[in-house]
């Protein structure tokens, strides 16, 4: 059986490297060989020990840009497509799958956080949780997962053509949604403490705070992952208006009751997004969505225990993508 490497976050702060059997494919199972693997917040907490739903040890990664080695007969797949990997297993079986929801699939298994992930060569997954495309290079395929967290919450919110939005947050999350609130025709407020990350956005044609301001808006994504900040953002809500928590932690979110009751606010949580792919797929191939600026940093597989936590060190970090080539 043929051996490949396999980087694992053993604990909390700790990745080490260990040798595995390469995956052979079988039944409605595809093998795929993945070039890139895009680095996520959730990676990031699961380092920091602070991602709910996480156990230890696991193989991180679930952004991937991958090449088709072998897939079974009728999935419309052919070794050498290059395609961005869907990565939440669920069951097709429970009530929410059943009833057209299976990113709340009630035994939903999520590559690098529940099952093994993609920091590593050769992965079998099912075949119907691969996207392919003739045109987007590795890179773009592998952030079609950040994407899709974006283009789900969006949708949640309602928001449409000449509204505005607050996004809080302009980690690859915050920006995902960025994206899909213009492609709806809306226009966004960024907030965000970094500087380095403010002029990027700014780049991208969106306005940008560093703290709060007295406006008050309709809609309002918090992207941070962040308690503190979570909290704060019902104050940036106005009356009759939405929230949406687009990140997760791992403690209790309070908040003022009367002030919620007062202004009459809907609270959304957002998660996962089984559903967009091939239309985001689309999106990026016509140019309308594009994430090239995104990528930032670069790292190889091989370096991933001893680079990976400089991360936290590099303020201009937007996007880091893991070269697995080689």
């Amino acid at each position: 059986m043929e051996q490949m490497l396999e980087i694992v976050l053993d604990s909390p702060g700790k990745f080490s490297r260990r040798e595995a059997e390469a995956p052979v494919a079988a039944g409605e199972c595809a093998l795929v060989r993945i070039h890139r693997v895009g680095i996520c917040g959730t990676d990031l907490h699961a380092f920091k020990g602070r991602q709910p739903f996480f156990s230890y040890p696991r193989v991180l990664g679930h952004e991937l840009g991958v090449e088709v080695v072998s897939a079974p007969a009728g999935s419309g797949l052919q070794p050498g497509d290059r395609c961005a990997v869907e990565p939440y297993i669920n069951c097709q079986e429970c009530r929410s799958c059943l009833a057209g929801n299976p990113n709340c699939c009630e035994r939903l298994q999520v590559l690098g956080v529940h099952t093994d992930g993609g920091m590593r060569p050769y992965l079998s997954i099912p075949a119907r949780l691969l996207h392919k495309s003739s045109k987007l290079s590795l890179d773009q395929l592998a952030l079609v997962e950040t994407l899709g967290i974006g283009a789900h919450a969006v949708q949640r919110s309602g928001i449409g053509a000449g509204q505005r939005a607050l996004i809080i947050g302009a980690g690859p999350i915050g920006l995902a949604v960025l994206q899909f609130v213009q492609a709806a025709g809306a226009t966004a407020v960024v907030r965000e403490l970094s500087a380095s990350r403010r002029a990027f956005v700014e780049r991208l044609g969106a306005e940008t705070q560093a703290t709060p301001h007295a406006d008050l808006f309709e809609t309002v994504f918090d992207a941070t992952g962040s308690t503190r900040s979570m909290e704060a953002s019902f104050e940036s809500v106005n009356f009759n208006g939405r929230l949406i928590f687009v990140g997760l932690v791992t403690d209790r979110i309070s908040f003022d009751d009367t002030l919620f009751h007062r202004r009459e606010m809907t609270l959304y949580a957002s998660r996962n997004s089984c559903r967009d792919f091939p239309r985001i797929i689309s999106m990026i191939e016509s140019g309308a969505v594009d994430t090239t600026p995104w990528i930032t940093d670069r790292l190889r597989l091989t370096d991933v225990v001893d680079e990976f936590p400089t991360l936290y060190e590099r303020d201009a970090l937007v996007k880091a993508m893991i070269e697995v080539d080689g």
